[in-house]
């Protein structure tokens, strides 16, 4: 990031009204040293005809306008923080935005969203996601201190190297989870596949979470704030195992071993 964009702004168009008069806008922003694209949610999307929920002409417009006059602000190569809010964006969408992106020498790397389909779609395309229960700010935890526990995030993909996904209630993948990839929830982890990155449980401190999955080979493993490192399996011996907080701290059992009604209860 060049000097310029040391300190916070919002990029506007000088031939459009300031914001309080008119709808809100795509805007471009500087926050802890990262670049937000932040898109305006839908439910203060309005128009001479009541709400708008989906525009994504305007929207897109707006966004195209914002990167031609804001190009001198960034330097080739810098990654973009996606804050779509409550907007729904499939998969067409977000690589619509990210070929933008790119184009003006910008790189979508992340996707924040309180959307769960939005999650799906961006981690479906592989970005790091982090979708929060509530809009009202950009700080995981601080959100993740305010907010109750949301419903359960699944997923259907491989988590890769480099992607993270972050979600305030249980995420359940039916996919692996590769070295140098990552899943932090307040819930519980559930992984019908190959755990091989990180993977963070009761991230809100909660330590009666567990992390489940058929192949359990990660890089590390947190419960609550407990930290721990699976130990190397033994050849041809592969099994579903269970990690969970017990006296000792973080222990890892096979799933057939592990007590049937403790497991009802985290499913349901």
């Amino acid at each position: 990031m060049s000097s310029d964009s040391s300190v916070p702004f919002v990029l506007s168009d000088p031939e459009t009204p300031p914001e309080s008069n008119r709808n809100p806008q795509v805007r471009f922003k500087t926050e802890g040293g990262r670049l937000l694209l932040i898109l305006p949610p839908e439910a203060e999307s309005t128009g001479s005809n009541g709400p708008q929920a989906s525009n994504w002409p305007d929207m897109w417009q707006q966004m195209q306008l914002r990167l031609n006059a804001s190009e001198r602000f960034w330097q080739p190569h810098t990654e973009v923080c996606l804050v779509a809010q409550d907007r729904l964006l499939d998969a067409r969408q977000l690589q619509a935005l990210a070929d933008a992106l790119s184009e003006a020498g910008l790189l979508l790397a992340r996707v924040h969203t309180t959307r769960r389909q939005t999650a799906v779609a961006a981690a479906a395309a592989g970005y790091s996601v982090e979708q929060f229960s509530s809009p009202a700010s950009l700080v995981p935890a601080r959100i993740a201190q305010a907010a109750p526990m949301a419903d359960a995030l699944y997923l259907e993909t491989t988590i890769r190297s480099g992607v993270d996904v972050r979600h305030p209630g249980t995420v359940v993948l039916m996919g692996d989870v590769n070295p140098g990839g990552s899943i932090v929830a307040d819930g519980d982890i559930l992984i019908w596949g190959r755990l091989r990155g990180l993977a963070h449980a009761g991230a809100g401190g909660k330590t009666d979470c567990v992390i489940m999955a058929l192949q359990m080979e990660p890089t590390q493993l947190r419960i609550g704030d407990f930290l721990a490192r699976a130990p190397e399996p033994p050849p041809g011996l592969q099994h579903p195992e269970v990690a969970y907080v017990s006296g000792q701290g973080i222990r890892i059992t096979r799933a057939a071993d592990f007590s049937r009604s403790q497991l009802l209860s985290k499913i349901n």
